[in-house]
């Protein structure tokens, strides 16, 4: 018979070895800011501070704070069930040793779960990171609360099981732990994670919430706790495979790899040569049979190969993995190559399914010239003998890099630290072959040229530069804190870097060092340095946005007109480029003497000399945008910046719509009525709006509310070139070649291929570049030899593109000028890119790369089905694409009807001379003038 309830909530805290962190998770649960809440403190069974401050909170709350006796030490996972045997709220929630509750956490658990009738209800928690100074949540978390959902199946969210994702923030009905005999495995370490996915399996209703429930976990220590952490793993892995959960099972081992796994390799350079074994050791038992083909598909090359040699035992074999995954690009084994691939190693690879593992092809090590070539030159040895510094080193160096073995010279070049102004050559008295490595050694003299040289300039780095058959290679001196040992001056860096710190060998220079740091550290000194500090975050204030935004609608845009003076924009300042720079040029060769500013985002790079540039949300951009006769951009000055009466602007834009744009957008008409207010705002200070097609009018004209009269039917200034190129196509052929193919290295025999995908989602995730979804290295494979791809991505997104076969890709996405490739490109791969109708202009074959079109029409809706209307074949599969780019000159005839309607449909309005039309309504009567000069430097 249960026990009666008298609270809503349980929430259990087990008493660990730090009485302070007990006392503060206790308190977070009595702070709850629902009430009828109470705290099981479990004591943890050995006399102590603990068990002093567990007995000290039951006294002082004996009506909030239960306290359980354990009668002799035991381990987390028995007391835990002491707690919840105890427990008598509704439903139970149990704290990790140090975990915080969030104020509202109880609440928010408690309401999501008497409104959908859930047996289980999970949020998101955090776990301290960076020693304990920070908290963080896993990647992965984001996605699975992004919002409140209930779900029965957990196929509909397995991530519930496959990752971590219970061992804390979620609370469960006392009635399911009973029923189910729901336990904490008491022969486990970190059997709360076993535990969670029991209570998922469970559970018939479990409720996501995107609240954060619990703070202060604590990060697993990837070396030392990765070996209890897979002996968890191992029975959850059993218990999926127990109940013919087949699929969750693999997808568990493959978030094993690279949440554990993966994290535990990466510490290696950081761990002594013992430390290392009984890694490695420890873990070979978790992955014999798992480190296979199936569960290693989803890692990269050097992962599955990090796992690989960590499942066979091969610690020195995962130490130069982990510094392969600490350094991308960096060649850190004897590489294999057989049958036009590269393989990791030489062994193993008559088993196909362990050449499958090892075959590392995909790092186009192979196709990197011995200049380019990112080395591993691993200290061996460093010692200090007297005056003198022996340093040794072991280089890799696979024979297909330098592959006669010529004579080898070497030196070490020491510079001091940072822009190294400074520096030296020492001569290496011993270098050579040994096997698929280079064997060194060198004397550095400690006193004839090492020099204290100021306060900034006391860190030297060495670098080994070895030339080989007229080929000069630089690897830096990696190296584990256990090589270096004590020897005098010697540090290695977090990024296992060598250094050499000098010490002031003179009394006169210690004395003075001494002094420094007694200026800049004592009382006064802290306090002028605080005093500064304030100054300085003072001063960032007033450099602020907000700032800014207050003086430029209350002053700068109220200033008198700069007559003449025009500010440009393209892409938010991302490039010099597009309709503006097309309208700019006119400008330009008709001499109108126009005072022309461009602003610039980033990088002033390959904008104009003559024109001039201001930072985008600058002083000096505010400024001309305050005093501008004229705004002329492509995608809309910043939102905030309301226009001067006395301005003109004229928004050019940036592409015909085939996803629906606007007050079109389903995630607009969600937003509030002021978000879309602001929009409106944004949208009204339009004065002309350039269109290109009645398409134009009868979709972005009617979404975003522009009226007729601010309508300018003369197509975009940007595509005059596309014009003139197809002008010339038909009157003298393709050849010879625009300028910017002899730029790009593209010889006349090759067909070139322009990739560009549009924009599919917000910004790259922590600065990391986005997955295409074209495969460059098949297409490098396949057309090698007859092709070269162009690579264009978005200009809001980044693409890092694998290393290909010299002239087969080439990375374009920094050309200013997208219309410059266009006219270069003989065939343009796009998705549903606005770029499309563009390249129709010029007649030449058009192919639709659209993995997941019917998915983006379905999210953001289209004004047209393009499968339909296309002027080119839509393909779904890259085998598919790649079918089509083959058989083109074929069959791309019986596509120039449709693709002539297709740009007549859409750029009705191009025809050539949307420049000069658009200076000629813009600036009226000084647009016939033609003898002065543009004015700006």
């Amino acid at each position: 018979m249960s026990t009666p309830e008298l609270h809503d909530f349980s929430c259990v805290v087990v008493a660990g070895t730090d009485a302070d962190a007990l006392r503060q998770s206790v308190a977070s649960v009595l702070d709850q800011a629902m009430g009828n809440v109470e705290a099981v403190l479990v004591d943890p069974g050995t006399d102590g501070p603990a068990r002093a401050a567990a007995r000290a909170l039951a006294a002082d709350q004996p009506y909030r704070v239960r306290l359980v006796r354990a009668e002799s030490p035991m381990s987390a996972g028995a007391s835990r069930n002491l707690g919840l045997d105890a427990a008598r709220g509704r439903y139970v929630i149990v704290l990790g040793d140090g975990e915080l509750l969030e104020r509202h956490a109880c609440r928010n658990l408690f309401d999501a779960a008497r409104t959908t009738g859930a047996d289980l209800v999970a949020g998101r928690w955090t776990r301290l990171t960076a020693g304990g100074r920070k908290e963080a949540h896993p990647d992965w978390q984001t996605p699975l609360h992004a919002r409140t959902r209930s779900v029965r199946e957990l196929a509909d969210v397995p991530e519930l099981v496959t990752r971590d994702s219970l061992v804390t923030g979620f609370c469960v009905r006392r009635d399911l732990v009973h029923d189910r005999r729901l336990r904490y495995a008491e022969d486990l370490a970190h059997s709360e994670i076993l535990f969670g996915v029991e209570a998922a399996l469970g559970a018939r209703v479990i409720t996501l919430v995107p609240n954060l429930i619990t703070t202060h976990r604590a990060a697993p220590d990837p070396a030392r706790e990765t070996s209890a952490l897979a002996g968890a793993h191992d029975r959850v892995a059993g218990l999926l495979l127990s109940l013919g959960r087949i699929e969750l099972c693999d997808r568990r081992e493959r978030a094993f790899l690279s949440d554990h796994v993966l994290p535990c390799v990466r510490t290696f350079p950081q761990l002594t040569a013992e430390e290392r074994r009984r890694v490695t050791t420890g873990m070979v038992p978790h992955l014999e049979g798992r480190a296979d083909v199936r569960a290693l598909s989803a890692l990269d090359p050097v992962e599955r190969v990090s796992v690989r040699l960590l499942a066979e035992g091969d610690t020195e074999g995962v130490l130069a993995a982990a510094y392969a995954l600490a350094r991308p690009g960096t060649v850190v084994s004897e590489l294999t190559e057989r049958e036009g691939k590269v393989y990791w190693r030489a062994d193993g690879l008559d088993d196909p399914r362990t050449r499958e593992v090892l075959d590392v092809s995909e790092l186009g090590h192979q196709h990197r010239p011995p200049a380019q070539a990112r080395l591993l030159n691993r200290l061996t040895r460093c010692g200090v003998e007297g005056t003198r510094a022996v340093l040794e080193g072991h280089v890799v160096l696979p024979g297909g890099l330098v592959p006669d073995r010529p004579p080898l010279t070497a030196r070490l070049d020491v510079r001091t630290r940072g822009r190294g102004r400074h520096g030296f050559r020492v001569p290496v008295q011993e270098a050579h072959y040994d096997g698929g490595a280079v064997v060194w050694r060198a004397t550095v003299d400690l006193t004839a040229r090492l020099r204290d040289l100021g306060i900034r300039d006391r860190v030297w780095e060495p670098r080994l530069r070895l030339a080989a058959g007229g080929h000069d290679m630089s690897t830096e001196l990696v190296a584990e804190q256990e090589t270096v040992g004590n020897a005098r001056g010697f540090t290695v860096t977090g990024a296992n870097r060598l250094e050499l710190r000098l010490a002031p060998r003179h009394r006169a220079a210690r004395t003075l060092r001494a002094a420094l740091h007694y200026v800049t550290h004592f009382r006064p000194a802290r306090k002028a340095r605080l005093r500064l500090r304030a100054l300085r975050r003072r001063c960032d204030r007033l450099n602020g946005r907000a700032v800014k935004l207050r003086v430029y609608r209350r002053v700068l845009r109220r200033l008198p007109v700069s007559k003449g003076s025009v500010v440009f924009e393209s892409h938010m300042g991302a490039c010099y480029g597009d309709s503006p720079r097309a309208i700019h040029q006119e400008i330009v060769d008709r001499g109108l003497g126009l005072r022309c500013t461009w602003s610039y985002a980033a990088s002033a790079d390959g904008f104009p000399a003559t024109a001039r540039l201001v930072r985008r949300w600058s002083w000096r951009y505010l400024w001309a945008l305050g005093r501008a006769e004229f705004w002329i951009d492509n995608q809309g000055f910043p939102h905030a910046l309301a226009k001067p009466r006395h301005t003109t602007y004229l928004q050019t834009w940036h592409g015909s719509a085939y996803k629906r744009m606007g007050f079109d957008e389903a995630r607009l008409k969600t937003q509030n009525a002021p978000q879309r207010e602001r929009l409106r705002e944004a949208v009204d200070r339009f004065d002309h709006f350039l269109v290109r097609s009645e398409h134009d009018v009868h979709t972005l004209a009617r979404a975003y509310g522009i009226p007729e009269e601010r309508l300018l039917r003369c197509g975009y200034p940007r595509n005059d070139r596309l014009i003139a190129a197809r002008a010339r196509d038909e009157a003298s052929g393709r050849f010879p070649r625009p300028p910017a193919a002899a730029g790009l290295g593209i010889p006349d025999h090759k067909t070139v291929v322009l990739y560009a995908p549009t924009f599919r989602g917000g910004p790259p995730k922590n600065n990391k570049p986005v997955r295409l979804p074209l495969d460059v290295r098949e297409f490098a494979a396949r057309f090698g030899d007859t092709h070269v791809l162009l690579v264009r991505a978005h200009y809001m997104e980044a693409a890092e593109l694998p290393v290909c076969p010299p002239g087969t890709v080439i990375d374009v996405s920094a050309h200013h000028d997208v219309s410059e490739l266009l006219c270069l490109a003989d065939v343009l791969v796009t998705d549903y890119s606005s770029i499309m109708f563009d390249f129709a202009l010029l007649d030449r074959p058009l192919v639709h790369f659209a993995p997941d079109l019917d998915a983006y029409e379905t999210e953001r809706g289209s004004y047209f089905a393009l499968r339909d209307e296309a002027g080119g074949p839509v393909v779904e599969t890259q085998e598919e694409l790649l079918r089509v780019l083959a058989a083109l000159k074929q069959t791309d005839g019986a596509w120039a009807e449709a693709r002539a309607a297709f740009a007549a449909r859409f750029g009705s309005y191009d025809q050539g001379r949307a420049a000069a039309g658009v200076v000629d309504a813009l600036f009226g009567e000084r647009a016939g003038n033609s003898g002065k000069k543009e004015g700006g430097a």
